[in-house]
């Protein structure tokens, strides 16, 4: 016994001297370094954490360097929010909600002969500049706030060492006080015959030089959805293949409309089916591909002809390549993910994560932002506030957008039991669909209360036009701790969908008719 304790005393001491924390205890000097941080991965959480620290006075560098996809795509500083995610979606998102709006225009009285065809090129280039602008005012941003921008792959040689290589193969290496892991996410693969060979990601949607034609959609992630559903809009042929269920972690009863509406636009959805094999038929602006697939319940295989497979069954944390062993940094080897404490401290004390990459957090652009800002300024600025996980606000941006903050139902029941939640839900008719009479009662709103806390709202939903800017506001009124009484008497704002969670007075297991008669 008295072996092993002084085998672990003498291993806690070598880990202190490794971090560091062995010699502030004596008090000695730390040595020099060549930054007072280091940040590796140029994205939202990252450069928002440079800013912070730099503007504390601190010397800060930020590495970042974009594999290039299996196809060759690549892209600038800014990381996957601002190349390849929330901002080109939204925009091609909004591509189609003006297609939808030319459509209901008539209606109101909007008269045009001409036939409406919508050109790829045209908004592609459209997003595509918007997105340089972006990326060359991050660059802007950081060098007038004196950081350190590298396009460099960093890669940790020692706990506060590591390693950059350039696209050139050039090497340098530099040493930091501390670091912040911020390197986020890449789309996963198949790992079937043909996939990186002849299918494309949300990595290379986005500035795909040609119109996608005919598409099979793989995946029921958020961003298999809200790529199926804008490319639909665009009038397209589109095809969604899904193993299980729509937007696993989300509300299934909001999910399942999703998809409901979906199909009701056109969308297909080959339900119980995972891909094989990918074959290239024809090469091409887009080529012609056949894709097989099988059953996940039974022996059927299937056969489809495509222009253009999109995978989207997830992502996977950009961490297996940037020497953390040699950092001594722990890492979850089933998802890549890094386990830190609520300061988003690694197990190595000068070394933080943030963003994507954080085991247990949130995948939103926004969380890392504030995380990031928050991290900088306990780590420089004398700060002790923290990034609140809790009740944090997303919009799915699907046809018909979805909208939530807080607990799923499901989520709900199984944390205070399904005798202690009450659920009040309505179907809604947005006035701006009447005159063109599309889509009656089919928008849908539910709150999911805790009646052990004064029918507290621990769960928001909301599906229907500017779900993003409706939930924004509810969300800020959840962190305040918004009660079911106190929409109650809220006055609303009419006519608006968002007032539609002030009047709800029917209680989901009343099993009552919601639907509405009009605005």
């Amino acid at each position: 016994v008295v072996l092993s304790n002084r085998r672990q005393i003498h291993t806690q001491r070598m880990l202190a001297h490794k971090d560091g924390l062995l010699r502030q205890l004596l008090g000695e000097e730390e040595p020099a370094y060549d930054y007072d941080l280091i940040v590796i991965g140029g994205g939202s959480g990252g450069l928002a954490c440079s800013k912070e620290a730099a503007l504390l006075g601190k010397k800060v560098m930020v590495l970042d360097y974009v594999v290039p996809t299996p196809i060759g795509t690549t892209w600038g500083l800014g990381g996957t929010c601002v190349n390849v995610g929330c901002i080109p979606k939204k925009l091609m998102h909004q591509t189609a909600l003006l297609g939808t709006a030319l459509q209901d225009s008539r209606n109101f009285g909007w008269e045009f002969d001409k036939k409406v065809e919508h050109n790829w090129e045209t908004m592609k280039t459209a997003v595509n500049n918007y997105i340089s602008s972006l990326n060359w005012g991050y660059r802007v941003q950081l060098r007038d706030k004196n950081v350190s921008y590298v396009n460099s792959y960093a890669e940790f040689m020692e706990p506060h060492k590591i390693k950059a290589i350039n696209k050139r193969g050039k090497e340098t290496f530099h040493t930091a006080a501390k670091y912040v892991l911020a390197t986020g996410e890449r789309p996963r693969y198949l790992g079937i015959p043909g996939d990186k060979e002849f299918c494309i990601t949300s990595d290379d949607l986005f500035s795909l030089p040609y119109c996608p034609g005919k598409t099979l959609v793989v995946g029921a992630s958020y961003v298999a959805l809200e790529c199926a559903g804008f490319l639909a809009g665009l009038g397209l042929d589109v095809t969604v293949m899904v193993r299980s269920i729509l937007l696993r972690g989300f509300d299934q009863d909001m999910a399942n409309r999703v998809g409901e509406h979906m199909e009701e636009h056109g969308v297909r959805f080959l339900r119980k089916f995972v891909p094989t094999k990918v074959e290239q038929l024809e090469t091409g602006s887009p080529g012609r591909l056949k894709v097989t697939a099988k059953s996940t319940e039974t022996d059927e295989a299937i056969e489809g002809e495509y222009n253009t497979v999109l995978i989207a069954v997830g992502r996977d944390a950009c961490t297996g390549n940037i020497g953390l062993d040699k950092a001594g940094v722990k890492v979850n080897e089933k998802n890549g993910k890094i386990p830190a404490n609520d300061e988003e401290q690694t197990n190595v004390p000068h070394i933080y994560a943030i963003g994507d990459i954080l085991e247990g957090k949130w995948e939103l652009t926004p969380v890392a932002i504030q995380a990031g800002k928050l991290l900088a300024r306990r780590l420089f600025g004398g700060s002790t506030v923290k990034c609140d996980y809790i009740n944090v606000p997303t919009t799915v941006f699907t046809p018909l957008e979805y909208g939530c903050c807080g607990l799923s139902e499901e989520k709900a029941v199984e944390m205070y039991g399904e005798e202690n939640i009450e659920v009040y839900h309505s179907l809604f008719w947005p006035l701006e669909f009447t005159v063109p009479g599309r889509d009656n009662n089919k928008c849908y709103a539910k709150v999911v209360c805790n009646k052990l806390d004064s029918e507290r709202v621990v769960g928001f939903h909301y599906l229907g036009p500017s779900a993003g800017e409706v939930t924004q506001g509810y969300a800020a009124a959840m962190k305040c701790g918004m009660t079911k009484e106190q929409l109650d008497i809220t006055i609303g704002i009419h006519p608006t969908c968002a007032e539609i969670f002030t009047t709800m007075e029917i209680t989901k297991r009343s099993g009552a008719d919601i639907t509405q008669a009009g605005c």
